[in-house]
């Protein structure tokens, strides 16, 4: 970290001080040394700021000027330590542009800066890297970076390019986003209390994002929302945050539907697979022809259970196997009063088991 202490931009000498003096005294080099019994060149050389001043030197300027000699001793001390300070500095910030250049080849500094997480000073930011990554050096940015599973398990879509780079830090910004927030004891026993309450604000479609925050909240789960960073797919992250569980999603699909399936997933992770002080966590990314390991289906399940049984939902299904734009919207709308949830859930899950994605639909799928 820079030193707190003023280091001038410039050392100034004690010879510059000396030859403002007598310009101002009007008396000329050559008579000055002749004076103080001084070679006209080093005098010259003292002005010109190429020698120090001795004690010797202190001392006859003393007698000449009437300036006492602890003063010219004391500006020359001055001037050696801001030279050693600006030497210092310099080699400094050498070193922390070479640092910032080796950082940038493992985080995406410019969506940091948009965001404004960083700021115009250079070693604030390295710092800030630091605490972000929680590491203390390159090497150690690098060996995590290597070693992120999180990464390596999901396939590498052809279509995206520096996708580990952004995934890897956006991560990091959402444990160190995370950290500070502090709700309420968390209570696994809240499980079904939690998601009526959820269930009941999806319905109404009312301040949904700053409804879940509250609710979470209120039931010890920390909330947050950090838009995605470009060329990576993410939804939503689930881990363990200090003394409790956090959710942190993205909304890349600003629907209803999408927003309380992320919701629900993650809550599935939370209550059925997360453990206090376990470094395990779930970050839900959607890449092409990706393969769910067993934990992400039991959180999909865990989602659509929470809204609508299987049983319930296959007879519907069976009932609707082919989209009519009229008959299967009112069906849709039916099966949702009755379930009292709101109907979009259903119209995105139907589209997404059967695939299809285009169909028309007069549900509101905005959130509110």
């Amino acid at each position: 970290m820079e030193t707190k202490e003023y280091i001038p931009f410039e050392a100034t000498h004690p010879g510059f001080v000396l030859k403002e003096e007598l310009q101002a005294r009007g008396i000329k080099q050559k008579e000055f040394a002749l004076d103080i019994d001084m070679q006209p060149t080093m005098l010259n050389e003292l002005i010109k700021e190429k020698r120090a001043i001795t004690a010797e030197i202190a001392l006859s300027l003393e007698k000449a000027l009437d300036i006492p000699a602890d003063f010219w001793m004391r500006f020359q001390a001055g001037y050696e330590l801001d030279c050693a300070r600006i030497k210092e500095r310099n080699i400094r910030k050498t070193q922390q542009i070479e640092i910032w250049a080796l950082i940038k080849q493992f985080v995406p500094v410019s969506i940091f800066e948009k965001r404004g997480i960083l700021t115009n000073s250079l070693s604030e930011n390295i710092s800030r890297i630091w605490e972000i990554f929680e590491v203390k050096s390159v090497t150690e940015l690098e060996a995590s970076f290597l070693s992120n599973k999180k990464i390596a398990f999901y396939k590498k879509s052809e279509k995206l390019t520096n996708d580990q780079q952004n995934i890897f830090a956006w991560s990091k910004l959402a444990h160190w986003s995370a950290k500070p927030v502090t709700p309420s004891q968390f209570q696994i026993q809240n499980k079904e209390e939690i998601i009526a309450q959820l269930k009941t604000l999806y319905r109404q479609n009312v301040d949904v994002i700053s409804g879940t925050k509250k609710i979470l909240n209120d039931n010890g789960i920390k909330f947050l929302i950090i838009e995605k960073f470009k060329q990576s797919p993410i939804d939503g992250y689930s881990f363990w945050s200090v003394n409790n569980p956090a959710m942190v999603l993205t909304l890349r699909k600003k629907n209803l539907d999408n927003f309380t399936f992320s919701v629900m997933h993650e809550l599935g992770h939370i209550f059925e697979h997360l453990q206090p002080n376990h470094d395990e966590d779930f970050l839900d990314i959607e890449y092409p022809e990706a393969e769910l390991n067993e934990k992400e289906i039991e959180a999909n399940l865990f989602a659509n259970n929470c809204f609508i049984d299987n049983s319930t939902w296959q007879m519907f299904l069976d009932q609707n196997s082919r989209f009519n734009y009229e008959t299967t919207d009112r069906n849709i709308k039916i099966l949702a009063d009755s379930l009292k949830i709101h109907s979009s859930i259903i119209f995105g899950r139907y589209s997404y088991e059967t695939k299809q994605f285009k169909i028309k639909t007069t549900i509101d799928r905005t959130i509110n």
